[in-house]
C-alpha cells in the first residue's frame, strides 16, 4: 500500500462499500507492510477531558483526574506516536491550583521519556507555534518528551484576559503540551497545518480552536475561513483536523454545518459534542470522515453521557487509515433509565407510598446493572474499590400522579450512589392544542429572531427594553442594563454586586446628607429616592451620549477616572491596566477580555484604545479568539491610517501599509487592504528571540533523536485553495539559523 495514489483510494473504497459492509472494511485495512509501524502512524485520540470537573465534591472529586490517567495509560501501552485531544481539555477557564498541578503531574510522568519520537517535523514552527519559543516540545534540547500531546482549546479553556492566555499557553511554554489552532482575527481565519511524515506516510495536521459559533457561522458564509495546503506532493498528504464546535443544530447560526469544512480533508475530529460516537461516519457531499469521541467524564445527567466512554488508536498509513475503539474502564458508572407512572400496572395515584416503593425498586435495579457491568470491566478489582454509580431515573407523572422531594428520596440511598440529591427528575408531557399554537404564533415577532435580525441586536438593548417596563424605585435602568452587560460579555462576575452595593451606598449618602425635616416620612424618603434616581440616570445617559458622539469609551460611575492621568509613567500605565476593565467598548459585539494599553498623548488615547476582550464561557458555546501572530512585523499605532468603521465589532479598521520586508517575503500578501488593528497587549509583533544556546559536542544530549535523512532538509511549500504560493511553511529541524536570523 503506497500513498502515491493520494484521496482516490479512499474515495473508491468509500463507494464500492454497501451498507451490511463492516466499517474497518469501508476505511480499509492496513496490511502488505513487512513492518507497519515504519511507514504507520499511530494517534491515541480523546476529546473533552474536562479535567477539574467537581473536584470539589468529596465522591466525584477525583473522576475527571483518573480518566485523563487512564487516557494517557492507553497511548503509552500503545505505544502511540503522539496523543490528539479535541479541545476542552479542563473544565473551567481558569483551573486551580490543584488541577494545574495533578494535570502537570500526570503529563510529566506519562509523556517524558526516552523513547525516540520517530517523526519528521517538515513546517514552520514560527507559523504553527506562535509563541516565544516556536518549537514542538519533542524536539525542544531542554526536555525529554517520549510521547508529545497536541491540543486545540475548546469553549471552556479558551484564551481570556489580559494577553489572550488559557491553561493550555502555560502547559505548552512549560514544554509538556503542543498548543496549537489559536486564532488571531475570529474575522479573519487562516488554518496552516502542522506537517509530520513518517517513513513514506505524509501527516497535515489542522486545527481551529473554538470560536463562537455564530460568529465563526458567519465567517464561514463571508467565506473568510482560508485553509492552507502543501504545494509540493498536494495528493499525498494525509489532511486530519481537529474541531470543537456545536454539530448539532441548535438554532439558525449556532452551529457549524459539516458542509463548511473543506472537501480536501480526509478525517475529522470533532469535540464539544459529549455523546460518544466514536465510529466514523462518511459525509456523502464533502466525502470525507467524521469521528466524535465524546467526553471521557460525564459533565450532566443527560442521555449522551450515559454512553460508555470511549477513546480512539487512529492508523494511517499512506490515504488509508483504521480507528479502533478503547473502551474506558475506570470511569464512574452511569446509567439512566425512564418510566411513565400511568403505564405502570396496579400503580395508584392516591397511594403515594406505592409510588415511592415502586421508584425505590427501580433505583436499586439500575445500581445492580451499573455493578454488574463495572464488574465485567473491572475483574480484579475487589469490591470495596467499586465506584458509586451515577443513577438518573426520569419520572413522568401525568394522570394524576404528584412530585415530592427528590432530595429526600435520595437519602434511602446515600451509601450506594454517587449523586443521591438528583436521582430522580420529574417531568410531565403537556400535549399542545391548535388554540394554543394560534396564540402563541400572534404573540412573538417571527422577524425579530431571524438570524440577519439577530444580529442588530445587543444584550443592553434587550435588557434596556425589558427593564423600561419595570418599577425600580431605586437602580436606575440604564446603568443596571450596563452592569448585565458587563457581567454577560465581559465575564465580570462582580459587575452588577458592584452596582447594587454602589448604588445603595450613594442613596444612604443622599439621604443622611438631608435635613431630618426632608425625610421624616415614607413619602418624603421615596421622594428623595426617586431624585436621585432621575439625576444618575441622567448623567449616565448624558455621558453615554458624550461618549459615543467623541468616539470614546463610556465611563461609567464605577470608574475611577482620577487614576488616568498619567500615561508616560509606570504608575499611569498601571492605573490605567487597572482601570481599563470597568470600560465598555462602544459599539462591540467582540467578546475578548484583552485589556487596551495606554497611548502616547493622552488627548487621544479615547480613539487609539479601543480594545477587545476574550472570556471562558460555559459549556456549549463558543466565542471569538485572539492570539499572538509568528512573523509579521506591524507599524507603530502611529502610522496606522484610522478609517471608517461602518461594522460594529468594536475594532478599528486600519489602512496598512504593507512593510517593505513583507514584500519580500514569500509569504502571499492578503489581497484587501483593511486589516483589524490589534490591541497592544496581544500585538503581532513578534518577541526579541531568545539568546542561542551555545552546545558542546562533549556532553551527552538528553533529547533521543532519529537520524533522518536529506528529504528534512528541503523546504515544503504550501498553498492555499485559491493557488496563493505560502512558502513560510520550512522543515523546523536544521532551521534554527533561519529562525536566528529573523
Amino acid at each position: 500500500m503506497t500513498g502515491g495514489e493520494g484521496r482516490k483510494v479512499r474515495v473508491r473504497r468509500a463507494r464500492s462499500t454497501d451498507a451490511d459492509t463492516e466499517p474497518d472494511a469501508a476505511i480499509g485495512q492496513l496490511n502488505g507492510n513487512a513492518d507497519p509501524n515504519a511507514n504507520t502512524f499511530k494517534i491515541l485520540i480523546a476529546t473533552d477531558n474536562h479535567v477539574g470537573y467537581m473536584e470539589k465534591d468529596p465522591i466525584r472529586g477525583n473522576d475527571s483526574f483518573e480518566a485523563f490517567e487512564e487516557i494517557l495509560q492507553l497511548a503509552q501501552e500503545n505505544e502511540v506516536d503522539f496523543v490528539l485531544l479535541g479541545g476542552d481539555l479542563f473544565h473551567d477557564n481558569k483551573p486551580s491550583r490543584k488541577c494545574l498541578h495533578t494535570t502537570m503531574t500526570l503529563l510529566r510522568q506519562y509523556c517524558l521519556g526516552e523513547r525516540p519520537c520517530q517523526m519528521e517535523f517538515l513546517s514552520d514552527q514560527n507559523e504553527n507555534f506562535p509563541n516565544r519559543f516556536a518549537t514542538v516540545n519533542y524536539q525542544d534540547p531542554n526536555f525529554n518528551i517520549g510521547m508529545p500531546v497536541f491540543s486545540i482549546h475548546g469553549n471552556h479553556d479558551d484564551p481570556s484576559g489580559d494577553g489572550s492566555l488559557c491553561a493550555l499557553d502555560l502547559l505548552s511554554v512549560a514544554g509538556l503540551v503542543n498548543y496549537f489552532g489559536k486564532q488571531v482575527e475570529v474575522d479573519d481565519i487562516s488554518i496552516k497545518p502542522i506537517l509530520l511524515q513518517k517513513g513514506t506516510s505524509k501527516l497535515a495536521l489542522y486545527g481551529l480552536g473554538n470560536v463562537r459559533d455564530e460568529r465563526l457561522h458567519r465567517t464561514f458564509q463571508k467565506k473568510k475561513v482560508k485553509m492552507y495546503r502543501p504545494q509540493e506532493d498536494t495528493n499525498e498528504w494525509f489532511n486530519l483536523m481537529a474541531i470543537h464546535q456545536n454539530r448539532i443544530a441548535h438554532g439558525p447560526t449556532n452551529f457549524i454545518p459539516e458542509t463548511f469544512l473543506d472537501e480536501f480533508l480526509n478525517l475529522i475530529l470533532w469535540g464539544h459534542e459529549h455523546e460518544c460516537l466514536i465510529e466514523p461516519v462518511r459525509n456523502s457531499v464533502q466525502d470525507f470522515w467524521i469521528t466524535q469521541p465524546g467526553s471521557s467524564v460525564a459533565t450532566s445527567l443527560c442521555e449522551g453521557e450515559a454512553v460508555p466512554k470511549h477513546v480512539g488508536l487512529l492508523s494511517i498509513s499512506g490515504s488509508e487509515f483504521k480507528l479502533d475503539r478503547i473502551r474506558l474502564k475506570k470511569v464512574r458508572p452511569f446509567v439512566m433509565d425512564e418510566v411513565i407512572l400511568k403505564e405502570v400496572e396496579g400503580l395508584r395515584p392516591t397511594d403515594q407510598n406505592m409510588v415511592n416503593e415502586f421508584l425505590q425498586d427501580k433505583v436499586a435495579e439500575l445500581i445492580t446493572i451499573a455493578m454488574n457491568e463495572w464488574k465485567e470491566l473491572n475483574p480484579d478489582v475487589p469490591e470495596v474499590e467499586w465506584p458509586k454509580p451515577l443513577v438518573r431515573l426520569k419520572v413522568e407523572y401525568g394522570g394524576g400522579f404528584t412530585t415530592f422531594n427528590p432530595q429526600r428520596f435520595g437519602q434511602v440511598f446515600v451509601n450506594r450512589v454517587a449523586n443521591p440529591k438528583d436521582i430522580l427528575l420529574f417531568y410531565r408531557k403537556r400535549a399542545s392544542t391548535i388554540a394554543t399554537a394560534k396564540k402563541k404564533s400572534e404573540l412573538v415577532n417571527i422577524e425579530a429572531f431571524l438570524p440577519e435580525k439577530l444580529e442588530n441586536f445587543r444584550v443592553e438593548d434587550l435588557v434596556t427594553e425589558y427593564l423600561n417596563a419595570q418599577n425600580l424605585d431605586i437602580l436606575p435602568e440604564n446603568e443596571l442594563a450596563d452592569a448585565v452587560r458587563m457581567f454577560v460579555e465581559k465575564d465580570d462576575k462582580d459587575a452588577i454586586k458592584d452596582f447594587v452595593v454602589e448604588s445603595l451606598k450613594r442613596t444612604r449618602v443622599t439621604l443622611s446628607a438631608r435635613h431630618p425635616s426632608a425625610v421624616d416620612n415614607d413619602d418624603a424618603i421615596k421622594e428623595e429616592i426617586e431624585k436621585e434616581k432621575k439625576k444618575r440616570f441622567e448623567e449616565f445617559a448624558a455621558e453615554s451620549d458624550r461618549r459615543k458622539a467623541t468616539g470614546g469609551l463610556i465611563s461609567t460611575s464605577r470608574n475611577k477616572a482620577s487614576k488616568r492621568t498619567s500615561t508616560t509613567s509606570n504608575k499611569g500605565s498601571n492605573d490605567e491596566e487597572d482601570d481599563v476593565d470597568r470600560a465598555v467598548v462602544i459599539d462591540s459585539d467582540d467578546d475578548d477580555d484583552a485589556p487596551a494599553t495606554a497611548a502616547s498623548n493622552n488627548t487621544k488615547r479615547t480613539a487609539k484604545s479601543k480594545a477587545t476582550t476574550a472570556r471562558g464561557r460555559g459549556r456549549g458555546r463558543g466565542r471569538g479568539r485572539v492570539g499572538s501572530s509568528s512573523k509579521s512585523t506591524r507599524s507603530p499605532l502611529t502610522t496606522a491610517k484610522v478609517v471608517d468603521d461602518q461594522d460594529d465589532d468594536g475594532i478599528e479598521d486600519i489602512d496598512d501599509d504593507i512593510p517593505a520586508s513583507a514584500k519580500t517575503s514569500s509569504t502571499p500578501v492578503p489581497t484587501s487592504t483593511r486589516k483589524r488593528k490589534l490591541p497592544t497587549s496581544i500585538s503581532t509583533t513578534s518577541p526579541a528571540p531568545l539568546a542561542k544556546r551555545t552546545t558542546t559536542t562533549s556532553g551527552k544530549s538528553r533529547q533521543s533523536k532519529l537520524n533522518f535523512g536529506a528529504s528534512q532538509q528541503r523546504a515544503v511549500v504550501l498553498d492555499d485553495d485559491d493557488d496563493m504560493t505560502f512558502s513560510n511553511f520550512r522543515d523546523s529541524i536544521g532551521a534554527g539559523a533561519r529562525r536566528d536570523r529573523r
